[in-house]
């Protein structure tokens, strides 16, 4: 995920459906506060995000921006359906924004499109998350029937080897991310398995973003501890497997500096709050 991409949680919770959702993180950061992930509860203090203005009558969500639907959900969730018509009506005021909607829920995406929905809008893509190659042959068919302007496809968590080039001839899939597993129990990650995506998307110029190496990597039978997240991201662009290739070092010149931009924040706040006076 780009530091500068939009996140809108319209609600939060989800159910555990295949092998990626072991070790989802969102269960893992509500077990922190106890709360129960199982719940689906709509995000009433930002359900309407998209349409949120500012004083001045603008809108707080900047025309241009790229914005994560659901990432502690699934748009397609049973339980959001008496929601969901509100939030593609935010949506459809919102043409300037492109919305990414990702589903593990592939085969409820066609029923639950808007009536005005035809052969898709422009401000929305669509991704199936697809972690090993029981998942992609059983969620891409879907995407690839769907009507849609945009589709992609997240191979995140990718914890088994995956052939995905018969989709990729399709022509209808514009890029590939690719990462690995983090928090308790990761799974590894193979660099073999990345390269056979690589040569895949290379092969029919499909973009290929490989975001993160995961916990643990292995490379020509060799494992690889990477804890720290921003050295998983490091690694990833060092591992040469990006399609279109990068200038790797200024990539990595990048990460570094929104790492101390985002540390400088954080400790900005902290002293903010340590300066105000105690009653």
């Amino acid at each position: 995920m780009d530091i500068d991409d939009k996140t809108w949680n319209p609600w939060h919770g989800c159910h555990k459906c295949s092998e990626g959702c072991q070790n989802c993180y969102a269960y893992f950061l509500d077990k922190r506060y106890g709360r129960d992930t199982n719940e689906v509860v709509k995000n009433k203090s930002n359900f309407n995000f998209p349409v949120k203005k500012d004083r001045t009558g603008q809108y707080k969500l900047e025309s241009g921006s790229f914005v994560r639907v659901c990432m502690t959900s699934d748009f397609f969730l049973e339980e959001a359906d008496e929601w969901r018509k509100e939030a593609w009506d935010y949506i459809r005021q919102r043409p300037d924004v492109t919305f990414s909607l990702l589903t593990k829920r592939a085969q409820r995406i066609r029923e639950c499109l808007p009536d005005d929905w035809a052969n898709g809008w422009d401000n929305v893509t669509f991704s199936v998350s697809c972690e090993n190659q029981k998942r992609l042959d059983e969620r891409i068919p879907y995407l690839l029937e769907l009507p849609s302007k945009h589709k992609w496809v997240s191979l995140k968590p990718f914890i088994g080897e995956i052939d995905m080039e018969k989709y990729l001839a399709t022509g209808q899939i514009e890029s590939v991310l690719a990462g690995g597993e983090n928090y308790l129990g990761s799974r590894p990650l193979h660099y073999e398995w990345v390269k056979k995506v690589h040569d895949a998307c290379v092969k029919y110029n499909v973009q290929l973003i490989f975001g993160q190496t995961g916990n643990i990597f292995i490379k020509d039978g060799k494992e690889y501890k990477i804890h720290n997240r921003t050295e998983q991201m490091v690694q990833a662009l060092r591992s040469g497997l990006h399609y279109p290739p990068r200038d790797i070092e200024a990539e990595i010149e990048a990460i570094y500096a929104r790492k101390a931009a985002m540390k400088e924040i954080i400790e900005n706040k902290k002293n903010k709050t340590k300066d105000k006076p105690h009653c």
